[in-house]
């Protein structure tokens, strides 16, 4: 891994809470990227989560347990102009950073993601894909499972993620819109099905979306998130 800021390319952020084994599956092919930085930005695991990082030679950092404060922190030790932001259970395919490059070179692009792909093979689970990607190119709103990146200057122009319990990537990709249009490659994010195994496909659909419509109708983020962690 790179350490010399003039040739750093990209800076990977990983926001983490027990992934330990996550972490040990996909971190090398990541740390093995010429010209990237991995920062873990860990909500305070209690298992070996962070020991693992730092000894496979991520950069380290600590926030309160929320997805935005660890991603905002990570993206301040960041030392690239290009900020991705990938879930621990999240794995992307080779050549995907020039990818990302070419994107965000391109005139009026603010921000982009990839296409999503869950790591199952239950037909439901194709569907979810099917709709995820129709909104996503329809609607230019990508979710966190899907990779955001962004460039350093655009991401303090919105500034970062905003500390919420949830829905920050909404958000955040609501206030990015309106700085240019969000990419989705065609290149796929391949996550976890673990979300949709542990609950059932509709009944996490069905949670998702009440949670969307919830916080469309102006329902207080910290509300939602109390009524999501009972709803798991």
């Amino acid at each position: 891994m790179s350490t010399d800021q003039k040739t750093l390319s990209i800076s990977i952020i990983i926001p983490t809470y027990n992934e330990a084994g996550n972490i040990s599956m996909f971190l090398p092919e990541l740390l093995a990227i010429p010209g990237a930085e991995v920062i873990v930005a860990d909500g305070g695991s209690s298992d070996d989560t962070v020991d693992r990082a730092k000894t496979m030679g991520a950069i380290v950092c600590s926030a309160p347990r929320n997805k935005a404060l660890q991603m905002n922190a990570g993206a301040r030790i960041a030392r690239s102009g290009t900020l991705l932001f990938l879930h621990a259970d999240t794995r992307l395919v080779s050549g995907f950073a020039e990818k990302i490059h070419q994107a965000l070179s391109q005139p009026g692009v603010a921000a982009g993601a990839f296409r999503l792909k869950i790591d199952g093979k239950k037909s439901g689970l194709r569907v979810i894909e099917w709709l995820v990607n129709i909104r996503s190119r329809v609607l230019q709103m990508p979710y966190g499972d899907q990779g955001i990146f962004v460039r350093v200057e655009m991401f303090s122009a919105v500034g970062g993620f905003p500390a919420i319990p949830i829905m920050e990537d909404f958000e955040m990709i609501r206030e990015l819109k309106r700085k240019g249009r969000i990419k989705i490659l065609l290149l796929a994010a391949t996550t976890s099905p673990r979300r949709w195994e542990k609950l059932g496909i509709l009944r996490t659909t069905f949670i998702n979306q009440i949670i969307i419509i919830g916080y469309l109708l102006g329902v207080k983020p910290q509300r939602l998130a109390e009524w999501y962690s009972k709803a798991r």
